[in-house]
């Protein structure tokens, strides 16, 4: 399983949690493929960003 990297850190969990919530419900709306998994995940320096995986 790879993951993919959404391009921006965060300063709060509460602000990579809401792009997290967004990508689990609008992807339907650009008619992309859901992502199988989205995780919120901190950063070495205490930042925090979204990761996710494909559906193979």
């Amino acid at each position: 399983m790879n993951w993919v990297y959404w391009g921006r850190l965060y300063e709060t969990k509460f602000q990579a949690g809401c792009l997290a919530k967004r990508m689990e419900n609008d992807w339907w709306i650009y008619g992309y493929e859901c992502p199988r998994e989205i995780e919120v995940f901190r950063s070495r320096k205490g930042r925090f960003g979204v990761r996710y995986t494909h559906q193979t």
